[in-house]
């Protein structure tokens, strides 16, 4: 099998892009991957700032935040499949346009109108990014150097969602909340040029695209993430039950739609293989672990132990170093050892730390808190990248799209799904609420490790 360059030189796909090209490829995907990846966090930190410059109130500025993952979320899957038929490239590279000129709008928003819509568009060129990303890495890396292409990608991932809280008070503290949004634009030119420049084409199908399976596909992510937040927050009037009820319409919908289908937008055809579905089980409970702590421990940090939003994000920062650390040692590693086992080590660190983090004594020092955060992000960087890699190698090249996809998908399920669980947690104490959400990520990385372990026989 051939794939061809912009400079329409072919090679053998086996072989990957050439190594004095490579860079430039992975470069492009990964600052896209960074930036789609740092918006879905970014936006918590300045919410009260921009309520108040807006001049709205805190509870429809939330809005700021569940548009935009809304809109990546719907559009993962379809995005993904579109790419299978038409290329991963071309879909990454108008992902990247959507996302560059959606920021700009972001930047230059005058309402929470505008600014909730913009966001909406921002998260349809994330969703791009996100749904090819690992497929992209699968054709730029040879077979035998996945683990480490992996690696690398999700390094970024890890790194970009955990220092969303740093990055975004490094930026409050120097320029307005525009600045969160406007800093993507030089960014996306130069992914953009490097795109143009460097990806490598890829396999079309000669498959049909399905609209209507794409719109049921949006409708039953969308409504469902929609639900699991209304739900948390104490929501159980008849517009829970409502959009509850199209949720499960949506999904009956698609699955009926696509039963027989080869290549369905939903990829039961993959979630059907054990170490496929274990390795997306794996993934949507850690991810969740994730969110819960990063969504509850600025409220620990600055409410319970006073610490301000700035020190907040600087405490947080051992678990992002520690996951760059650790995840190109775990794609490299991940080449030679099975997933089930490195993943399923590095979960019991991150249950572990959060453990910790729970138990930590009433008035901790900045050291107490670093090295629980330290042993967290370990554990998080040796699951990320064995994990991904089992997903993508898992399925058959002419699926890569539709694993890619489901890669971004799981991670944003776990990370709404955590998210909402804290504020179940704060709905149902807000005192022991941060403390609880804690509690329930370290027994959630608990179940992720058990559900590793279980794919050592299919290794």
């Amino acid at each position: 099998m051939l794939f061809r360059f912009a400079s329409t030189e072919i090679y053998p796909i086996s072989q990957g892009v050439p190594q004095n090209e490579r860079w430039k490829s992975v470069l492009a995907v990964m600052l896209g991957v960074s930036m789609a990846s740092l918006d879905t966090a970014i936006a918590n930190t300045a919410l009260p700032t921009m309520a108040s410059d807006l001049g709205t109130t805190q509870a429809l500025s939330v809005w700021i935040v569940s548009a935009y993952q809304l809109a990546v979320v719907a559009a993962l899957l379809p995005a993904a499949s579109l790419g299978e038929i038409i290329g991963h490239r071309r879909i990454l590279m108008a992902g990247l346009v959507l996302f560059t000129l959606a920021s700009l709008a972001c930047g230059m928003a005058p309402s929470l109108e505008w600014l909730v819509f913009a966001r909406v568009v921002q998260g349809l060129g994330a969703a791009g990014l996100m749904a090819v990303n690992g497929a992209m890495v699968r054709f730029i890396y040879p077979s035998g150097s996945l683990g480490r292409g992996v690696g690398l990608n999700s390094l970024v991932v890890g790194i970009s969602f955990a220092a969303g809280p740093t990055l975004a008070s490094l930026i409050l503290s120097v320029g307005s909340w525009h600045w969160l949004f406007l800093i993507n634009i030089p960014i996306g030119l130069v992914a953009m040029a490097l795109g143009l420049r460097a990806l490598p084409a890829t396999p079309q199908s000669s498959r049909s695209y399905d609209p209507h399976a794409a719109l049921l596909c949006a409708g039953f992510f969308g409504l469902l993430v929609y639900s699991l937040n209304a739900g948390a927050q104490g929501n159980t009037g008849w517009t829970l039950v409502l959009t509850s009820a199209l949720t499960l319409l949506c999904l009956l919908a698609l699955l009926r739609r696509q039963a027989g289908v080869p290549a369905p937008l939903l990829a039961l055809d993959l979630l059907r293989k054990p170490i496929f579905a274990l390795s997306a089980a794996t993934a949507v409970c850690t991810f969740a672990t994730q969110a819960l702590a990063f969504v509850s421990l600025p409220f620990m940090l600055q409410q319970v132990l006073g610490y301000t939003q700035i020190e907040t994000g600087f405490l947080i920062t051992p678990w992002p170093i520690l996951v760059a650390a650790m995840a190109p040692v775990a794609g490299r590693l991940s080449d030679r050892y099975p997933a089930g086992l490195l993943a399923g080590v590095g979960l019991i660190m991150l249950s572990a730390g959060m453990a910790f983090l729970a138990l930590m004594p009433a008035d901790p020092t900045p050291l107490d808190i670093g090295w629980r955060m330290a042993l967290c992000g370990a554990g998080f960087g040796f699951f990320q990248s064995p994990n991904v890699r089992t997903i993508m190698s898992s399925a058959p090249p002419e699926r890569s799209g539709g694993a890619s996809g489901m890669i971004g998908t799981v991670r944003l399920l776990g990370q709404s799904t955590g998210a909402a669980l804290v504020a179940a947690c704060f709905t149902m104490s807000s005192t022991y609420g941060a403390i609880n959400a804690i509690w329930l990520g370290a027994l959630f990385a608990a179940i992720a490790s058990v559900a590793s372990f279980m794919r050592l026989p299919y290794s």
